[in-house]
């Protein structure tokens, strides 16, 4: 059966929508694939909710040493035949029906320099009794004003510890964003270097492919006139051949590589993405003491060194406070009074007084509060070596990183000198061989050199970007401007 005229108008519309729905392509620099990778890749959006958390904790921390108001009720009501005790001494079920409410206004406020708790607090409670045939009984209860102290005498205050180690932390996790977004670049810098590296063997690979064969085609006619050998010839020929397996694998290295960068840029399946290369890299030296100065400024490293220290510590004087005597007081002063109505219940209102304490002491648990507080101390001692292990590295990484990237920077120029006089030296060992001066083994050294040089071109900017974003990370310092390095999280 012929396919009719609309047939056909309908199948080239679909062709035309399948090209259209292809993938679209998308050029883009260094610098455009790290803000991408620092606006919305999964790792940058992670670090933005990591330093929103520690925002949100700091905010609490600071919270605990404000005043809290707190408004209370409690209703309740109750009925049922309970026992109840006689002047006589005897005993008589008797039928209870009564509905209690409260409300309570209460201002606390935590005391940083002692740890205790001071509070001011005013109630009022009404009781309602009902009996079968007889009015309600209504009753009011009132604490106009009544002041609260509580403390633990021999205790860790908690709020003085957390005065010196929250601070920290909060700005060890800022710090600690400030290195992630630039891990972040540093990561984006290896993705893109990963798909520059593949599409420059894959250029490498189809120009070295188009040049075996059109010497493959004209050493069939210089063999055909007997110029060559065979064996000259069937090397060319495998020279080909092996030209076209190498396009075809740098072409599957392109893909995998792509979607690579695709899925850690969070960018969809139909976008295919082709990088731009910039051979041009900023020329500075870093030195190795201003670099360790701004490491120890900037880096959420030795924010780190000093909680863990202050943690230990606080870990010890926990164990102590456990192993001892432990007390607590509470003390309260206010005013009280009672009637059948709310202005009687407020009405000449009359002293209230508490006081209260409570002592503990083990007299006999086997040295377990001894073991703990060594176990701590032993803990402590560990934390404190590692901690000096860990900053001897730190500062040895900062030097050894400097040292790797100024070095790197004194080598791009060489490269670059390099990439281009092997390309000029292929193009005078190919045309020599096309006049029949030079051998094929000339040829194919060069090739190699050629491709080597440009290749190793490639990896020192993938080397040195690398290695600049990893110092920018662990310094938190831009060298080339000259200015710290900080990040505003809630854009």
């Amino acid at each position: 059966m012929k396919p009719t005229l609309p047939t056909i108008l309908l199948l080239s519309a679909l062709s035309l929508t399948a090209g259209a729905q292809e993938k679209h392509e998308l050029r883009l620099t260094l610098s455009e694939v790290i803000r991408m990778a620092q606006e919305q890749s999964p790792s940058a959006v992670s670090a933005r909710l990591s330093r929103e958390s520690a925002e949100l904790s700091y905010r609490n921390y600071k919270a605990n040493y404000l005043p809290s108001v707190t408004l209370s009720s409690n209703p309740s009501y109750n009925r049922s035949i309970n026992k109840i005790l006689q002047p006589d001494g005897s005993y008589k079920y008797l039928e209870q029906n009564s509905l209690s409410t409260d409300l309570s206004l209460s201002i606390q406020q935590s005391i940083a320099l002692t740890g205790g708790t001071f509070s001011i607090t005013s109630s009022l409670d009404r009781s309602d009794f009902f009996r079968e045939g007889q009015d309600k009984e209504t009753s009011f209860s009132t604490r106009p004003v009544y002041i609260g102290y509580s403390q633990n005498l021999f205790g860790v205050n908690s709020l003085k510890w957390d005065r010196r180690i929250e601070p920290i932390a909060y700005r060890e996790a800022c710090k600690q964003y400030n290195e992630a977004m630039e891990l972040v670049a540093s990561s984006a810098c290896s993705y893109f270097f990963n798909l520059a590296t593949a599409q420059v063997n894959a250029e490498i690979a189809a120009f070295n492919y188009a040049s075996a064969d059109t010497l493959y085609r004209f050493a069939q006619g210089r063999y055909a006139i007997g110029t060559i050998t065979e064996n000259e010839m069937l090397q060319l020929e495998i020279r080909k051949l092996s030209a076209e397996n190498d396009r075809i694998e740098a072409q599957f290295s392109v893909e995998d590589c792509m979607q690579s960068l695709r899925s850690f840029l969070a960018l969809q399946d139909d976008v295919s993405i082709r990088v731009e290369l910039d051979d041009s890299v900023p020329h500075f030296m870093v030195p190795v003491d201003e670099a360790l100065a701004m490491a120890y400024e900037n880096s959420p490293d030795p924010e780190y060194f000093k909680r863990a220290r202050l943690q230990s510590d606080r870990s010890v004087a926990n164990a102590k406070a456990n192993a001892g005597l432990r007390a607590s007081i509470y003390l309260q002063f206010g005013l009280t009074q009672t009637g059948p109505d709310v202005q009687t219940a407020y009405r000449d209102p009359i002293n209230s007084q508490m006081a209260s304490i409570s002592l503990s002491l083990p007299i006999l648990d086997w040295g377990r509060g001894r073991g703990q507080v060594k176990m701590a101390r032993s803990s402590r001692e560990l934390t404190y070596l590692n901690i000096d292990r860990s900053e001897r590295d730190f500062e040895e990484n900062v030097r050894k990183l400097v040292r790797q990237f100024n070095q790197q920077g004194a080598q791009m120029n060489i490269l670059a000198k390099t990439d281009i006089t092997a390309e000029r030296r292929f193009e005078v060992a190919r045309r020599l061989y096309l006049m029949g001066k030079s051998t094929i083994l000339d040829l194919n050294s060069a090739t190699s050199e050629k491709d080597s040089a440009r290749r190793s071109r490639i990896s020192a900017l993938r080397n040195y970007w690398s290695l600049y974003y990893t110092l920018r990370s662990l310094t938190g310092y831009d060298f080339e401007k000259g200015k710290d390095i900080e990040w505003e999280y809630e854009k």
